[in-house]
């Protein structure tokens, strides 16, 4: 017995274009899209009634699959929380990326809120941390050359 790999991140939102969108602004293509619903649905995720919508984005390599999905029903009835990022449980993505001066700009320039600004970690990584729509938590990492 073994684990291959990590197959995909699922991420819940409640405004499935604004994510959507983020994502794209962010380099990540969409590599499908797809609405779900019926008994084998409600039995695999362990609710009732399921009803939703999901567009898988990719790196334009094809390493990477994020799962964004839109519960139309059942709903949260919590709704949308902020954590932070010391909140307990699974928190945040990271984004190998290249040029993170630019990429932080061009995130700040529209609105997305910065944790901090770009801060160096030793000699091997600029690191920044951003929440995306409804509260996602985004680290971006830059490898020092």
């Amino acid at each position: 017995m073994k684990i291959n790999r990590i197959d995909h991140v699922s991420i819940n939102v409640n405004d499935l274009s604004e994510a959507k969108a983020f994502f794209l602004d962010l380099g990540l293509e969409v590599k499908a899209e797809w609405e779900l619903d019926g008994e084998q649905l409600d039995r695999i995720v362990g609710l009732n009634d399921v009803k939703t919508a999901c567009v898988g984005l990719g790196m334009p390599d094809g390493q990477t699959w994020i799962e964004l999905v839109k519960f139309y029903t059942p709903s949260d009835e919590k709704g949308i929380q902020q954590p932070f990022a010391n909140t307990l449980g699974i928190r945040h993505i990271c984004f190998a990326v290249e040029d993170i001066e630019a990429i932080v700009a061009k995130l700040k320039k529209k609105g997305t809120e910065v944790f901090s600004e770009i801060q160096q970690y030793e000699e091997s990584y600029k690191l920044c941390y951003v929440r995306g729509p409804e509260g996602i938590i985004l680290e971006l990492a830059e490898k020092i050359k």
